[in-house]
């Protein structure tokens, strides 16, 4: 993450406050990082120097109309000072730093299958137990660890998979 990234997301999140919108420009952010991630052909406009800064703003106005007045003022910003390419950047780093001023953090638990509601609530209250705060789920799947679950919530990481179990026999059989 660039620091200048950091320095828009925190100059948007001090607006947002004062403006008492930190809740509305958040879903804002999050509906820019998942339409960055998802369309290679509109980080590749964001990021080409061929094209040219008034159509790269008229794109981000198009695709993200229902975006508030501090979204779209940093859009303004982000394409005067040649910066747009750090959009999805900066609204990641948004994202961080308003879970930080709430008090909450992303759960990031992965499984080899999706995540009921009841196992959600499970984790959920754990990771409140383990750190004294709330969180987001982020579920990803991934079959290769087999069965059990990796949780990761900041620094701090549980590996409770099959596949590390494994991993930890092979060890001890092989000495």
């Amino acid at each position: 993450m660039s620091r200048a990234a950091i320095r828009y997301a925190k100059a948007v999140l001090s607006l947002a406050q004062d403006k008492k919108a930190t809740e509305d420009v958040q879903k804002d952010m999050q509906s820019i990082i998942a339409t960055v991630s998802d369309s290679a052909e509109l980080r590749m406009v964001l990021s080409s120097p061929l094209i040219k800064s008034e159509v790269k703003l008229a794109s981000l106005r198009e695709i993200f109309k229902g975006a508030g007045d501090i979204t779209q003022k940093l859009f303004d910003t982000l394409v005067q000072n040649k910066r747009v390419d750090l959009l999805g950047d900066v609204a990641k780093q948004y994202i961080v730093l308003f879970d930080q001023l709430n008090n909450t953090q992303v759960a990031k638990v992965t499984t080899a299958v999706p995540l009921d509601k009841g196992l959600k609530a499970k984790v959920l209250s754990k990771v409140k137990e383990l750190t004294g705060n709330e969180a987001t789920i982020e579920n990803i799947i991934d079959e290769a660890i087999i069965g059990g679950f990796i949780l990761r919530v900041g620094d701090l990481q549980y590996n409770a998979s099959i596949a590390n179990k494994l991993t930890n026999l092979r060890r001890e059989l092989s000495n």
